[in-house]
């Protein structure tokens, strides 16, 4: 097996774990920075115009000026400054293009993303647009009916009543009935997006009733009931979900039909000017403190000489207990227990950040009755978040069959490998004897479902990450990557469920690993700084744990394993300057299959990746 220069692979990691370190705000823990998002800042501007336009006058002209200044080339937009523009993001800026008295900039702008729009769909007729929208997005109305909800207000789509044809009708009169219940109503839309409904819904009714009397009289009676029930869902800073996109709507939309002074607008008003950045955009989302810190931990953990401090582990653990939920969230009803992507008011619990806070917990080695207590409550969270089906769901169990409350192997592996560590841990584990006897029914169950889940070419597709460039956008390489990495942390007596399963896993990431010797998407995709790391990482697990993870009488390549990993570690050390940059590539898919990248994911999955390598490879 060819040799890695060990002194710039150790110079690279020490340069990458400087470089974690130094990026700590003041409170210890990582806060990352979110791309800037071209539909974030087309909604905000939009939702300040149709409160007070002349208030608001300064952040609408920014942020008009910032999608001016960051429109493609062919006339639209993408999702982010690096994305292909796209029929959602293009037809919302167009939207907001459309506000009165818009710098003189615009008009140029708009005349780009009409001929962009005539390209795509047609023309500009509204009945051609509304169709590509739903097209896109087909029963789900999570998101199409919010898009055509701002063209209508924007006049994108004609004038009255006839602008509203297009947008489907939102049952907010069900948002009244008790949220036990909604798991059975089969919602147009997913968990998360209940404010949308409320909102879209009631401005819809508004400008276009309906015509059944009694659903007219239902909608009017609940109108005021369903605005308390939104008032309860609104966090203390205004932001839904810490989100520009879904809190603009929910504000241009109670706008719209003669809302602008409730207090659920005001306070959203509040959050999208305090969200606005410096050169006039908005991000999806504030930030993702927790998801990066955990993350940035695990990198730690991977590598010798991490560089935090015994006090500095203690910090950091008291600082994800103080994030865990201790009461029932108001939001999406979620038991306590679990955590949520950020520490701000306006993020939810999820699987994902359950699971990244357990496995963070582990490799700080904190110990205590209180990281006994939270370790068990988050298992506890997760098991009784896990469908029928054996897997792991985002938010809310069983919910609908819509793609955020669906079961998913990315999710599915990081909660195995969460619980793995603590189940497998030592006559100290802080699980109790009924809570580890579930812990391993679960455990098979969630494996169950890896296997069904698993593609007949080995690879496995996550949620929450794609590729722009590989087919359907899907990004088998980071899905297969994970799940390998994660299952590598559950103990061998659990494991063997899986070999077979880890065994084709490893050959497809094997054969997905092109020329150059980075990883991108998928095979043939130009590799990236994130796949190639979060690749180089799972196969460092899968050589240390080759004779568990292949088994004895399968015929693996081990000797073309190592010589993956190390071609990969050096494109690795390559691509970044031995440390020193680290550029982004939007992989990560926020909601609704928003694009975004994230600057710490690279620093963080190369850190985590060349440290599993250094040690792999300093003993062969």
């Amino acid at each position: 097996m060819r040799r890695i220069d060990k002194e710039r692979l150790n110079h690279t990691i020490v340069t990458l774990r400087d470089r974690l370190l130094a990026s700590r705000n003041d409170q210890g823990h990582w806060v990352g920075h979110l791309s800037s998002s071209a539909l974030s800042t087309a909604t905000a501007v939009f939702a300040l115009a149709r409160v007070d336009a002349t208030r608001h006058r300064t952040w609408i002209e920014r942020g008009l000026r910032w999608l001016c200044a960051n429109q493609n080339a062919d006339g639209g937009w993408g999702d982010t400054v690096q994305s292909p523009s796209n029929l959602s993001t293009t037809l919302l800026c167009y939207s907001a293009l459309a506000v009165a008295d818009a710098p003189t900039v615009c008009r140029i702008a708009v005349e780009k993303t009409e001929a962009w729009l005539c390209r795509e769909v047609g023309s500009l007729e509204s009945d051609l647009l509304a169709a590509a929208v739903i097209a896109r997005y087909g029963k789900d109305r999570t998101f199409s009916v919010p898009i055509l909800t701002m063209c209508a207000l924007a006049g994108r789509l004609g004038a009255g009543p006839q602008a509203w044809r297009a947008v489907k009708p939102l049952p907010f009169e069900l948002a009244v009935l008790p949220h036990r219940l909604y798991k059975w109503l089969r919602l147009p839309v997913v968990s998360y997006a209940l404010p949308a409904l409320i909102a879209i819904g009631q401005a819809r009714h508004a400008h276009l009733r309906p015509r059944c009397p009694v659903t007219r009289l239902v909608r009017h009676l609940t109108r005021r009931r369903s605005l308390d029930v939104l008032t309860t869902l609104q966090p203390t800073n205004g932001g839904f979900l810490e989100a520009a996109p879904l809190t603009s709507f929910v504000v241009m939309s109670l706008a719209s039909c003669g809302q602008a002074d409730h207090p659920v607008v005001l306070k959203g008003v509040e959050f999208l000017v305090a969200s606005i950045r410096d050169d006039g955009s908005w991000p999806i989302d504030t930030n993702l403190a927790i998801w990066g810190t955990t993350l940035t931990i695990g990198a730690f953990a991977a590598v010798r000489n991490s560089g935090l401090a015994g006090s500095e582990s203690q910090r950091l653990a008291e600082w994800l207990l103080g994030c865990q939920h201790k009461i029932v969230h108001p939001y999406t009803q979620a038991a306590p227990g679990g955590w949520a992507w950020s520490n701000l008011p306006g993020a939810v619990p999820d699987a994902d950040d359950t699971a990244g806070a357990l496995l963070a917990l582990h490799h700080l080695g904190a110990k205590g009755q209180a990281i006994h207590d939270a370790v068990a409550a988050g298992i506890t969270w997760l098991l009784d978040l896990q469908n029928r089906d054996g897997g792991i769901p985002t938010f809310c169990r069983g919910w609908t069959n819509l793609p955020f409350d669906k079961s998913a192997p990315d999710l599915t592996a990081h909660a195995l490998g969460a619980m793995g560590v603590w189940v497998g841990a030592n006559d100290d584990s802080p699980l109790p004897v009924g809570l580890r006897r579930r812990t391993d029914v679960g455990m098979f169950r969630a494996m169950d479902f890896l296997k069904a889940a698993q593609r007949a070419d080995g690879s496995w597709v996550p949620l929450w990450f794609g590729n722009q460039s590989a087919p359907n956008q899907e990004n088998p390489v980071c899905g297969t990557s994970r799940v390998l990495t994660h299952l590598s942390r559950v103990p061998a007596v659990y494991r063997q469920r899986m070999d077979g399963a880890c065994e084709r896993g490893a050959r497809w990431l094997l054969s997905a690993q092109n020329a150059d010797g980075g990883w991108g998407g998928a095979p043939g995709v130009v590799s990236s700084i994130e796949e190639t790391a979060l690749a180089v990482d799972a196969l460092a697990e899968c050589w240390r744990s080759r004779t568990a993870l292949v088994g004895a009488n399968h015929d693996f390549p081990i000797s073309a394993l190592g010589e993956a990993l190390t071609r990969g570690a050096e494109w690795l050390i390559c691509r970044t300057e031995e440390g020193r940059s680290t550029p982004t590539c939007p992989i990560g898919l926020y909601f609704a299959q928003l694009w975004y990248f994230e600057e710490l994911y690279p620093l963080v999955f190369v850190l985590s990746a060349l440290g599993k390598a250094q040690v792999v490879l300093r003993s062969v």
